[in-house]
């Protein structure tokens, strides 16, 4: 069965006729109106037999989606209908190939990948807190992401800004106490190189985890970044976040887990299968 978000990406799945390409495979496809609630009607498809979940939509939406897959052992597909698409990109699926991404559902091929999870919520990409987590939840984030950013950062970290305190203890053992940014990613990514911005691998059993602290505040190098199966977050009220593009509000204590290979994907055969970083030849093999 496959979900549809036909308010995603300014109309991908309409544009790509998403729903008639389904069902002409034999998929029953599910338009979701504005009232619906999305893990409520997936979980009343699993107990009327679906037997493999999709979801055509943004990121959010397909987390929701894949979080109902683990719960049941279901396989999951990923249509990439949303407005980037970074679950897709670093999934292996071709973000251009709408109608052959649909292909997962009858001839795809299967492997297991890692979830992440926040205070049990699955997460696919990543959870954002500090200035990313404010900014999301502005008006004027998704039109503009980088203007918003910016304009977010000036407010929270000017004179007279109220920035969230958040702490943890790096692998090194170091204490961070004020920070600016914290990024808690399911599985690392690239912070170099062709690959930047995209994951290696979705099965490494690991988290990424990038802390910035707030400017002036330690005399150390401002940023770190390491990896980790689990963390743990303290603040002292509920904190603002974005989980996989979605504004969310957590309750502290933050507590971060990989959750390895618990979510079974299927991926068109014509698909690459993997991201940009792990498509990148590695030195020794040039």
């Amino acid at each position: 069965m496959l979900f549809v978000n036909p308010r995603s990406g300014d109309g991908a799945a309409t544009r790509n006729r998403v729903v008639e390409q389904a069902r002409e495979r034999g998929v029953e496809a599910v338009i979701l109106g504005p009232g619906d609630d999305l893990r409520t009607r997936v979980q009343e498809a699993v107990a009327d037999g679906a037997d493999a979940v999709g979801m055509a939509g943004g990121d959010g939406s397909l987390a929701d989606v894949a979080a109902v897959a683990v719960a049941h052992g279901l396989p999951f597909v990923c249509i990439p209908a949303g407005t980037r698409n970074h679950f897709a990109l670093d999934l292996g699926v071709d973000r251009q190939d709408l109608p052959g991404a649909l292909d997962a559902f009858t001839d795809g091929v299967e492997r297991s990948i890692d979830v992440g999870e926040v205070n049990g919520r699955v997460f696919l990409n990543n959870v954002s807190l500090g200035v990313y987590g404010e900014a999301v939840r502005q008006a004027g984030y998704r039109d503009t992401k980088a203007r918003t950013l910016a304009e977010t950062a000036r407010m929270v970290l000017g004179p007279g800004g109220r920035m969230p305190s958040l702490r943890l203890t790096d692998d090194a053992g170091r204490e961070h106490a004020r920070l600016a940014v914290l990024l808690v990613s399911n599985n690392p990514y690239a912070l170099n190189g062709p690959g930047l911005g995209t994951r290696p691998t979705l099965a490494s059993g690991q988290l990424g985890i990038l802390v910035i602290d707030t400017p002036g505040e330690r005399p150390h190098p401002p940023g770190r970044a390491w990896s980790a199966p689990h963390l743990e977050v303290q603040a002292p009220a509920a904190l603002h976040a974005g989980i996989d593009g979605e504004a969310v509000e957590l309750v502290a204590p933050l507590t971060f887990d990989a959750r390895p290979g618990a979510l079974r994907v299927r991926i068109s055969a014509r698909h690459p299968g993997a991201s940009p970083a792990a498509r990148i030849p590695s030195p020794s093999s040039r």
